[in-house]
């Protein structure tokens, strides 16, 4: 927020009205004018040290500016804080929570899951649908913005690979462009959760910065940074995805190994190492 401007004499601030006034003015007689748009929400500071707290928050380490957490936990003071939405696929266990024709069902009408996480995927073939789930999972963007988190990672964007072809690409675009226009009303960056292959679209997806999982196990941490630069953030779960992600990248983005399960801090799973 820029300061208020203290005047000497009320004569430069009523010229400066009239101006202004002409101006907006003008503008509003010129066909197709609009006014200036608001400044996109600042993305996460790039090349900062970062924790994955989606498994559980906890007191972050020193040094650490940027923590990513779930949507139901409470931002970290004084850092920059993303909060994760599990935007394309319900909880596990939670299909209850979701009217039952927002399940995406096969031609038997079973249920399609994501079989590593046993999470059900959403049907978002329609526009209607697709409006609907985004109102459901708006409210939890919404409630981010309320906490004070500063962006959103909508998880799973690249679940309609595991929809047996019964979702596609576009389907997924469809949907984020909706979650990312809530997020950007409620002065929220939005991430893109891993899908490289969309990742030239993430202009017209409304896509701030990238969280990248395993890019350095998979060679691809540079397909991300040719189109977010140095504003993606990478999570590994291996040493040797570290040190491939390190010894490429340790200079310009943000790298840390989680253990799988994203543990808190005092589990006897917990993992935690930086390049």
């Amino acid at each position: 927020m820029s300061r208020t401007q203290v005047h000497t004499s009320k004569k430069p601030v009523l010229a400066g009205v009239c101006v202004a006034a002409v101006l907006a003015t003008a503008a509003a007689l010129v066909p197709g004018s609009t006014p200036a748009e608001a400044a996109a929400p600042a993305p996460p500071p790039a090349h900062a040290d970062f924790d994955y707290q989606i498994g559980g928050a906890y007191t972050p380490p020193a040094g650490v500016r940027v923590v990513s957490r779930d949507h139901t936990a409470s931002p970290a003071a004084g850092l920059y804080n993303i909060c994760y939405v599990n935007a394309f696929q319900a909880q596990r266990g939670a299909e209850d929570e979701w009217d039952d024709d927002l399940l995406l069902r096969d031609a038997a009408g079973d249920i399609v899951y994501d079989t590593e996480w046993k999470e059900a995927l959403l049907d978002l073939r329609t526009a209607d649908k697709r409006e609907r789930v985004a109102e459901k999972i708006g409210t939890w963007i919404d409630s981010c913005g309320d906490k004070g988190f500063q962006a959103v990672e909508p998880d799973n964007y690249d679940s309609y690979t595991r929809s047996h072809k019964l979702l596609d690409a576009a389907d997924a675009q469809a949907f984020i462009k909706l979650l990312a226009e809530r997020a950007h009303a409620d002065g929220l960056a939005v991430g893109q959760k891993n899908t490289v292959e969309l990742a030239g679209n993430r202009v017209a997806n409304g896509l701030d910065f990238a969280v990248a999982e395993e890019c350095g196990e998979w060679d691809e941490c540079g397909d991300y940074t040719a189109e977010f630069g140095d504003h993606v953030i990478v999570i590994e779960y291996t040493a040797k995805g570290l040190s491939k992600a390190c010894s490429g990248f340790a200079d310009t983005l943000s790298i840390v190994r989680r253990d799988l399960d994203v543990s808190p801090k005092g589990s006897s799973s917990y993992v935690r190492e930086t390049c």
